[in-house]
């Protein structure tokens, strides 16, 4: 490993900079998306667009769930350098920020879940009652990423991405990455349909509303997620199961399991629930071809060992 300096792993706050393109990176994907609803539904979106909405958006979350967090966050499954190259870049793609402040922020998220220190939960630094718990959401969904994302301590928590060159080389080129997410589903609509216009329809619908969607379902698992839901398991956080939530975002919301067993690679752990876990049949099938292996997975018996009384 290569050696970090000290004042590294000291916690680094937000730039003015940092905060404008956090903010921009959230509110132009909410603007195109308003924009699309309201005014071009009914006359301009066509099954090409919505082909490419669909597709970019299996694409880019299948990235962020088996790539940026089962995989690079809790090593839940190895796996081959190529292999984790290429969910790197397709998570980098979902536009959530680079890989080494997204592995970092939620590994902080793991060590501090709902007490002092984690950037994103729903109950710490707010007042109780109605006003205190919208406060808690709010910033729990996106409030955070102008106060706290960034400020993550990677040296501290992404330690192993740092030190990969590959990593780094992805984490670096972010905004390109991104660049060519929205590059593809333009390019695509002009080739569709011949002009500026069906570019410009495959850009809003393929790029923007795909990011906008995508943003805001992985945002409620750390808004929604730590509010509403069931929970089975004694731990001392207050994370939560929410079900209609859990096939949007490839299973991501049975975050209660997760939080109960952070390294596992199946986020479902009854039978019904890894039914709506598409993040785990992604991994499923690629054990099956032989390009991942030592998959975590949880017993029945350790499970019954944690379920709360």
């Amino acid at each position: 490993m290569s050696a970090i300096a000290p004042e590294a792993v000291q916690p680094v706050g937000l730039s003015r900079a940092e905060r404008t393109a956090n903010l921009l990176g959230v509110a132009v994907p909410i603007v195109a998306f308003v924009a699309a609803i309201v005014l071009l539904w009914d006359e301009w979106v066509g099954p090409a667009e919505l082909i490419m909405l669909f597709v970019g958006y299996v694409i880019t979350g299948i990235g962020i769930t088996v790539g940026f967090h089962r995989m690079l966050t809790h090593r839940a499954f190895q796996t081959s350098k190529p292999v984790e190259y290429v969910f790197a870049v397709l998570g980098s793609m979902a536009m959530e920020g680079p890989l080494d402040h997204w592995v970092a922020d939620h590994r902080k998220h793991h060590a501090h879940t709902d007490q002092e220190g984690d950037p994103h939960s729903p109950h710490v630094g707010h007042d109780g009652g109605v006003k205190g718990a919208l406060q808690g959401l709010l910033h729990a969904h996106m409030g955070w990423l102008v106060t706290e994302s960034g400020s993550n301590e990677r040296a501290l928590y992404a330690r192993d991405l740092m030190d990969d060159k590959g990593m780094r080389l992805i984490s670096k080129n972010f905004h390109l990455l991104v660049t060519i997410s929205l590059a593809i589903p333009f390019g695509l609509g002009y080739l569709i349909g011949g002009d500026l216009k069906s570019a410009l329809m495959g850009l809003l619908w393929g790029g923007l509303v795909r990011i906008f969607l995508l943003q805001h379902l992985t945002f409620s698992i750390n808004s929604i997620c730590h509010f509403f839901g069931r929970r089975r398991f004694a731990t001392e956080d207050r994370s939560t199961n929410v079900v209609w939530l859990a096939l949007p975002t490839f299973g991501e919301a049975w975050h209660h399991n997760h939080h109960a067993f952070p390294r596992s690679a199946t986020h479902g752990l009854r039978r019904w629930e890894l039914a709506m876990d598409p993040g785990a049949w992604v991994i499923k099938v690629m054990e099956k071809l032989g390009l991942v292996w030592n998959v975590v997975r949880i017993s029945p018996e350790r499970q019954a060992e944690r379920t709360a009384a």
